[in-house]
C-alpha cells in the first residue's frame, strides 16, 4: 500500500492511475539530505507541541525517527562509494537576501543579539546522528530547494550524476522544491518515505503523492539501500583522458 492510499476519491485515484507513469532510477546516484539539522527536529527527541517552543521550525518527534532511518541509510550509501551531500540554512550571520525574510516583519528582521544568533547556529547544525563525514558535501542555501543560488549543480555534474536518491525535511517544504529543481535539471529522481519528514501528516502524504507522480518515484528504505548497495561509485570526478568528441 502506498502512504496516499485513502486520500482520493474513487474518481481522483482512476485520475491519477491513468496519469502516473513509472520514473526509473540511474546508475550512478549521490545521496541528497536535505536540512536534517537542529531547527528541524528539535535538541532532543519530543512531542512536537513541546519542540516548537524552542524552535518553531521543528518536526518533533516524526523528525527524529526520520533521523534513525537516514543513519540507516547512510551505511549503504558510505560503503558503496555513493556521494553524500548534505543542505542546511545560511549562517545567521551573513548578510544578503533570504526566502524566509519575506515571511518576517520589518521588525523581526533587525540585529540579532547574541543568544539569538547563538541559537540559530545551533539550529543550523547538522544534527550529529547523521554528521558529515570528511569528503561529503555541505551546501548552505538561501531558498527551499537545495539547487537555488548554490553550487549542487556544478558537484552533481563534476561526479557524473544522473541520480538523486532524496531524503529530509520538510516533504513539502525544501524537499519538495529540491526535488523539483532536480527534475527540472533532468537528473532521475528517488524520494525515500521512511528518511522524509514533515510537521504535518497529510502534507507529507499528499507531498508524497505529487512527487511520485510528477517528478520522480517514492521508494521505500529497504528499496532505497539495495538501489545504493547497486549503485556504481562516484566519490572521485570522472576523469577523461580526451575531449568526447561530437558529431
Amino acid at each position: 500500500m502506498a502512504i496516499w492510499d485513502g486520500l482520493l476519491t474513487s474518481e481522483e485515484q482512476e485520475v491519477f492511475n491513468a496519469f502516473m507513469r513509472p520514473k526509473p532510477l540511474g546508475r550512478r546516484p549521490a545521496l541528497l539530505v536535505v536540512d536534517v539539522n537542529y531547527a528541524f527536529v528539535g535538541l532532543k527527541p519530543e512531542n512536537i507541541v513541546d519542540s516548537v517552543k524552542d524552535y518553531r521550525t521543528s518536526c518533533g518527534e516524526r523528525g527524529w525517527r526520520g533521523v534513525g532511518n537516514i543513519q540507516i541509510l547512510l551505511e549503504p550509501a558510505r560503503d558503496a562509494g555513493v556521494p553524500i551531500i548534505y543542505t542546511t540554512g545560511l549562517n545567521p550571520t551573513r548578510r544578503g537576501a533570504h526566502w524566509a525574510n519575506r515571511a518576517r516583519s520589518p521588525e523581526s528582521r533587525s540585529v540579532l543579539s547574541r543568544d539569538e544568533l547563538d541559537h540559530q547556529r545551533i539550529g543550523n547544525r547538522i544534527v550529529d546522528e547523521i554528521a558529515p563525514q570528511p569528503g561529503d558535501i555541505v551546501i548552505e542555501k538561501r531558498g527551499a530547494s537545495a539547487f537555488f543560488g548554490t553550487p549542487l549543480v556544478s558537484h552533481l555534474n563534476e561526479l557524473d550524476i544522473d541520480t538523486l536518491i532524496v531524503t529530509g525535511t520538510t516533504t513539502s517544504g525544501c524537499v519538495r522544491a529540491s526535488v523539483v529543481d532536480a527534475a527540472s535539471n533532468n537528473y532521475y529522481v528517488g524520494v525515500v518515505e521512511e528518511c522524509c519528514f514533515d510537521r504535518f501528516d497529510i502534507s507529507h502524504r499528499v507531498s508524497l503523492m505529487d512527487m511520485h507522480a510528477k517528478y520522480g518515484q517514492v521508494i521505500s528504505l529497504s528499496a532505497a539501500q539495495e538501489y545504493l548497495r547497486m549503485a556504481e561509485p562516484a566519490l572521485e570526478p570522472v576523469r577523461r583522458t580526451r575531449p568526447v568528441a561530437l558529431a
